[in-house]
C-alpha cells in the first residue's frame, strides 16, 4: 500500500509539472481592445454605448428596408462568422450584427451579468437605438438561444425567426466530441483561461465543422486573436456558467408563434440534428432545411448554399 501511495504521489507530481509546463509554454497575455481595433474594426464597424459597454456593431445595407435582419453569433465567436451571409444579403436587406457581450471586440459586461434575460434586454435596446421596429432574427448556436428568447420577449418586433443549429434543448455531454468535452470541462477552465494557443483554436474549429480536415486558417486566426481581447477569457467562463448552464425553460419553445425557419448541419456533433426535429415539432408551421454534409456552423462552412435558403424564406417562398 505504501508503494501505491508513493506511485500516486509521483504521478500527481508529474501531472502538475506537465500542466505547469503547458501553461508556461502557451501562456499568452491579453490584448488591449484599442490594439485589436486597428485590425478588426475598420468601417463599417461602429461602437454603440449600451449598459456600460461599447458594443461592436456592423449595420449594412439599405436603410429603407422595412424588415431588417439581425444576426446573432454563437458562443466564443464574433460578428465575423456572418461575413459570407452579409455579402449575399446586404444588396437587398439591411443587415445588423454585433459582438455579443463577453466576446469579440465588445468584450466583458461591466457588471458580469450574462443571463439570457440580460442579453435579450440589451438586444431590444440596441434595436431601439437603431430605430428598428420590426426585424427578422437569425441566430447560430447560443445566438439561436437568444433569438428565440427575443421572439418570446418581443413578439410584436420579431417578425421572422431563423434558428441555425440553435441551442435550446438540454445537451447530452457524453455525445459531444471529446475535444469539446475537454475544452468545456469546468475543472479545466482555470487552465484554459491561462492557455490560449492557435492549436486549441484549431481543435475547436475541427470539432464543430462537418469535415474536420484542415480548417480555414482565417477562422482559426480570428478565434484565437479575438479570444485574447482583454477580459474575454474570464467572460467566456462566466457566459457558460450563466447563459448556457440552464435549459429548464425549453418547454417555452412551444409558445413560439412567429414564422420560423430552421437551418441545420446534418453532421453537427455539438447540437445534434435530433434537436432540429424537436424545434420543428414544437414550433407550429416551422420549416426545416437540413444540410447533410455540414456541421454546427453552416453559415461559415457553406455560406452560399445556406444563405440561399434564408433568401428564399425572406422572399416569401
Amino acid at each position: 500500500m505504501k508503494l501505491i501511495g508513493i506511485s500516486l504521489a509521483v504521478l500527481l507530481a508529474v501531472l502538475v509539472l506537465l500542466i505547469g509546463s503547458l501553461v508556461l509554454y502557451t501562456w499568452t497575455p491579453d490584448i488591449p481592445v484599442e490594439q485589436l481595433k486597428a485590425r478588426w474594426a475598420p468601417p463599417p464597424s461602429q461602437f454603440i454605448a449600451l449598459e456600460g459597454m461599447q458594443v461592436h456593431v456592423r449595420d449594412e445595407g439599405p436603410r429603407d428596408d422595412p424588415q431588417p435582419v439581425l444576426l446573432l453569433h454563437g458562443y466564443s465567436d464574433s460578428l465575423y462568422t456572418w461575413d459570407g451571409w452579409v455579402e449575399q444579403l446586404k444588396g437587398r436587406h439591411r443587415v445588423i450584427r454585433l459582438d455579443l457581450p463577453g466576446f469579440g471586440l465588445t468584450g466583458p459586461a461591466a457588471d458580469g451579468d450574462y443571463r439570457v434575460a440580460r442579453y435579450t434586454r440589451l438586444l431590444g435596446k440596441l434595436l431601439d437605438q437603431l430605430g428598428v421596429q420590426h426585424v427578422s432574427v437569425a441566430g447560430n448556436s447560443m445566438g439561436g438561444l437568444l433569438a428565440w428568447h427575443l421572439a418570446l420577449a418581443e413578439p410584436q418586433r420579431v417578425q421572422r425567426l431563423v434558428l441555425v443549429d440553435a441551442a435550446g434543448y438540454p445537451l447530452e455531454p457524453a455525445k459531444m466530441p471529446l475535444t469539446l468535452r475537454v475544452l468545456t470541462a469546468p475543472a479545466l477552465q482555470p487552465l484554459w483561461r491561462k492557455v490560449r494557443s492557435r492549436q486549441l483554436a484549431e481543435y475547436s474549429v475541427r470539432a464543430v465543422v462537418g469535415d474536420p480536415g484542415q480548417p480555414r486558417p482565417d477562422i482559426v486566426e480570428r478565434l484565437y486573436t479575438l479570444g485574447l481581447r482583454e477580459g474575454n477569457r474570464q467572460a467566456r467562463d462566466d457566459v457558460a456558467a450563466q447563459a448556457l448552464s440552464d435549459f429548464d425553460d425549453y418547454p417555452r419553445i412551444a409558445e413560439l408563434r412567429v414564422p420560423t425557419l430552421i437551418i441545420w448541419g446534418g453532421r453537427d456533433r455539438l447540437v445534434p440534428p435530433e434537436h432540429a426535429l424537436r424545434f420543428k415539432r414544437d414550433i407550429p408551421g416551422s420549416r426545416l432545411a437540413m444540410f447533410s454534409d455540414l456541421g454546427h456552423v453552416p453559415q461559415e462552412e457553406d455560406p452560399v448554399r445556406s444563405v440561399a435558403v434564408l433568401q428564399n424564406y425572406l422572399d416569401g417562398n
